[in-house]
């Protein structure tokens, strides 16, 4: 199974009680939580996804999810 680095960003009307069962749900499929994101910004965490769990949180962009992306540097030049 591989696994990779996300951030997820959830919706700004979701519940902190819905993101944590998401973490929760997540740490279950052997993934693991790096940083969390709770602020007016932006909703969500930084992980490492196992892509079965990662197919589950894809279906829920447009309803919960915002986006998810890959987890990487960023730079400008």
């Amino acid at each position: 199974m591989s696994s990779g680095k996300f951030i997820v960003v959830f919706k700004k009307d979701v519940s902190a009680d819905t993101i944590g069962k998401h973490e929760q749900e997540l740490s279950n499929a052997g993934g693991s939580i790096h940083n969390k994101f709770d602020s007016s910004i932006m909703k969500g965490f930084s992980a490492t996804i196992p892509e079965a769990y990662l197919q589950q949180l894809q279906s829920l962009q447009g309803s919960e999810i915002d986006y998810i992306e890959p987890d990487g540097v960023v730079t400008t030049q």
